[in-house]
Order: structure tokens, then sequence, then C-alpha cells
């Protein structure tokens, strides 16, 4: 899987943002006016807010970015040595991962 691209992780933040009506820094000025042509952001309430599709955009990066985190963290399991299996966390030779004792079952 491809790591999430920069362009979108700026459109996180400024969704983020105006979901949170935080003022906006002046570099989202442009970003902000392609989020209200494209009706992501309404422009007849004060502050602007996301409307459905905004906030389905935004719900959708942020489950990305949260499973590229995840994908992250189990490739340097991987890499250490420990496997991830259903969810179930297992190290070399039976020893416990976690503080958990996987032979004990």
């Amino acid at each position: 899987m491809d790591p999430i691209a920069i362009e979108d992780l700026a459109l996180l933040e400024v969704l983020q943002r105006v979901d949170q009506c935080l003022p906006l820094e002046s570099g989202d000025t442009k970003i902000h006016q392609r989020l209200i042509d494209s009706g992501l952001v309404t422009v007849d309430t004060d502050p602007p807010q996301l409307t459905s599709a905004g906030i389905e955009l935004c719900k959708s990066l942020q489950h990305r970015v949260a499973a590229d985190a995840q994908a992250a963290k189990i490739v340097a399991q991987r890499k250490g040595g420990d496997v991830v299996v259903e969810g179930n966390v297992s190290g070399p030779a039976g020893v416990p991962v976690n503080g958990v004792d996987t032979d004990a079952r």
C-alpha cells in the first residue's frame, strides 16, 4: 500500500480546521476556496461548516491515516522478528510479547 499523499494530508488538516471552527492559515485560502467550489464546505454559514460530503471525505482520510499507521506498525514488528497473525502477537520461540504468554492457553 502506498502511503497517503502529502496533498491528502494537507486537505485533511484544512477539513479538520473547518470542522473545529479554527482560523485558517494564510496558505489555506486556496485549498479553502477549492473546498467551497467542490461542495465540501458551505459558504452560507458563519463560520463555514463541512457539508455531508466534506464530513465523509474527512472520515475517509482519517481512516486512511490510521490504516497507514497500523500498516507501518506491523511492518516494524515483522522486521523486529514479531509476527502478527489474526490480531494475535507472538514472538520468536514462544517468548511472550506485550506481557502475554502465548503458550499459556
